[in-house]
């Protein structure tokens, strides 16, 4: 039967009978990975960054060292690594509920022995299964790209993500086939496979065998254990969603009814902390145990028998060595809950820069923006400047003015007189009619003794130095380079302006950051897209002398987060909600901020 209720049912019971088992063996397998994997994946990639000798720092250099061919050597190696890493910790799980009835940590001990001792086989069956999908998918991959290049590769990603031109639906009309063929494909290899695991496992089977016996197994039957799959996958990750919901439902609430008297407070945030970091291990057990546990339920109905394997006996007084593992758990969920509680900072303080001015009320990058900006409370305007086609620096994001104007025309292209003819308020409104596209020397001279500039490079290819030169030229004649950071989002245009500057402030954006990377830059500042900063990247960035900003956050709950985080500059379109949230938390009690602060940590 292929019902996901009974299934579910099932695999709640082998969960039952072998609970302390499965424990057992998660525990020493997550050990024995994180000991190994995460300092081979960190070594071998820094080892990478080492031999390519150059900076890996913004989306083109990533691209061009994961298309280099040492990048796609270790891509891939690290795609079957992380792939076998699944595969082990299934295969040992498969064990643990087919053993023979027996010592619960000798079982589990004796699992992991036999997955160690079978690791050979089990790589190569990993390397045909996750080999296969990676061929299949080469050519879609190739065509994908082709499809992108040849009709919206010439769009800045930006406007395609604002305006969403015709070319955007054009590209999404001929991709979208492509990639419902593509997801075809791929599951029906996925479940013609779906079974080697446990076939090899449990009956003894080489890799190519094992493979031939899952094909056999799942003949006639792949879409409804597909659908089987799926629907119980789900099941399976909506309970730790409810959970959180109900825990933060009660736990919030209680934790706000207790006194502010830091000899209870503090004592009972760090219990609630402790136990939500462990429900939230036990969870992730649950979740991966579930998971292996349905692979070898389907497999014992479609062989009708549940075959019984003794694996070879386990070191001695393993009962020894796993209650100690048990109580490190317990120890480190409750160090965890105290670090925790001790990063908390009372004090909250962070920079507003308005993002191209307060661009929620008025055109982005024009003097509306930047008088609105200082109205709300901003402590910098960030503001995007180039080159016009007679050498003049002027205010404007896109080089095209069709996102803004409906114009179809380059800033590059266009002489100063012509830009100031341009209309680029009455798109944001009928009270911005007649507002002009700013040169930086008119920006400067509105906000000198009224706010800082946060000014990023927008270059041409060819013009980066000649734009660095002219923009730092009218920051000293106005005296604000004191007053400025510049910004980029490429690691050669900072370079350009510490090699005119070394003075001056530098901001470098960044989408990712691959390790060891930031060593390669002189940036003062790190910009992180918000939805990549986390708590241990702004730890790190720190720990290296540098600031950290986030851009773009609008929404209050997020601005929240990142002050917890301990950010440095916010970035945001809304510098009014931010000034806002300040003020509201410079009048709470500590009690009071305590309790945001581990709110917004448990979204984090």
């Amino acid at each position: 039967m292929l019902a996901p209720r009974p299934l579910m049912q099932d695999i709640a019971r082998q969960i039952r009978a072998h609970l302390r088992s499965l424990i057992t063996f998660h525990l020493f397998f997550t050990l024995l990975a994180t000991a190994l994997w995460v300092p081979l994946s960190a070594g071998t990639l820094s080892g990478l960054l080492h031999r390519i000798g150059r900076p890996v720092l913004s989306n083109g250099q990533i691209a061009d060292v994961a298309l280099s061919a040492w990048g796609l050597v270790w891509l891939l190696t690290a795609i079957g690594l992380s792939f076998l890493v699944i595969f082990l910790q299934q295969a040992g799980m498969m064990l643990v509920v087919s053993s023979r009835a027996g010592g619960r940590y000798r079982v589990a001990m004796g699992a992991l022995w036999h997955v160690l001792k079978r690791l050979p086989a089990l790589a190569i069956l990993t390397f045909i299964q996750v080999g296969s999908h990676l061929l299949l998918a080469t050519p879609f991959a190739i065509g994908l790209a082709h499809l992108y290049q040849g009709i919206i590769g010439g769009i800045e990603p930006y406007v395609l993500l604002r305006v969403k031109p015709l070319a955007l639906w054009q590209f999404l009309a001929a991709a979208l086939p492509l990639i419902a063929i593509l997801a075809t494909a791929s599951a029906a290899l996925y479940f013609r496979w779906f079974l080697a695991l446990p076939a090899m496992m449990l009956e003894g089977l080489n890799p190519i065998a094992a493979l031939q016996r899952s094909r056999l197994l799942t003949a006639g039957q792949r879409t409804r254990m597909a659908l089987t799959v799926i629907a119980t996958v789900l099941i399976i990750t909506a309970i730790p969603i409810v959970f959180t919901l109900i825990f933060n439902a009660l736990g919030g609430p209680l934790l706000a009814a207790m006194p502010e008297r830091n000899e209870i407070l503090i004592p009972a945030m760090i219990a609630y902390l402790a136990l939500y970091i462990l429900a939230t291990i036990a969870l992730t057990f649950l979740g991966i145990s579930a998971n292996s546990l349905m692979v070898t339920t389907l497999y014992h109905r479609a062989t009708g028998q549940a075959p019984i394997v003794t694996p070879p006996p386990a070191p001695q007084r393993s009962g020894l060595i796993v209650w100690g593992v048990e109580l490190i758990v317990l120890v480190f969920a409750v160090g965890q809950a105290f670090w925790v509680l001790q990063g908390f900072e009372i004090n909250d303080s962070v920079r507003i820069t308005a993002h191209r001015g307060s661009s929620y009320k008025a055109p982005e990058n024009t003097l509306a923006a930047l008088d609105q900006a200082i109205e709300d409370g901003a402590d910098a305007m960030e503001l995007d400047v180039r080159l016009s086609g007679d050498g003049e620096v002027v205010v404007f994001h896109d080089n095209n003015l069709g996102r803004v104007t409906g114009i179809d025309r380059k800033i590059s292209e266009m002489t100063l007189a012509e830009i100031a003819t341009v209309d680029v308020g009455s798109w944001f409104g009928d009270v911005f009619a007649g507002e002009r596209i700013p040169t930086l020397q008119q920006m400067i001279d509105r906000a000198a003794g009224r706010i800082d500039l946060y000014i990023e490079l927008k270059p041409e290819p060819g013009d980066t130095e000649a734009l660095a030169r002219q923009v730092i030229a009218e920051l000293e004649a106005a005296d604000m380079t004191q007053q400025t950071v510049i910004a980029s989002l490429s690691p050669e245009v900072i370079g350009v302006v510490k090699s005119i500057d070394d003075s001056l402030r530098t901001t470098l954006f960044l989408q990712f950051i691959l390790p060891g990377a930031l060593s390669t830059t002189d940036a003062d500042i790190i910009g992180l897209r918000h939805n990549q900063a986390n708590p241990s990247l702004i730890r790190t960035i720190h720990d290296g002398g540098r600031g950290v900003a986030v851009w773009t956050v609008n929404q209050p709950r997020d601005m929240s987060r990142y002050i917890d985080m301990g950010v440095d500059n916010i970035i945001t379109d809304r510098p009014d909600a931010l000034q806002a949230i300040l003020t509201e938390r410079h009048a709470m009690s500590d009690g009071e901020l305590l309790l945001i602060k581990l709110r917004n940590w448990l979204r984090s």
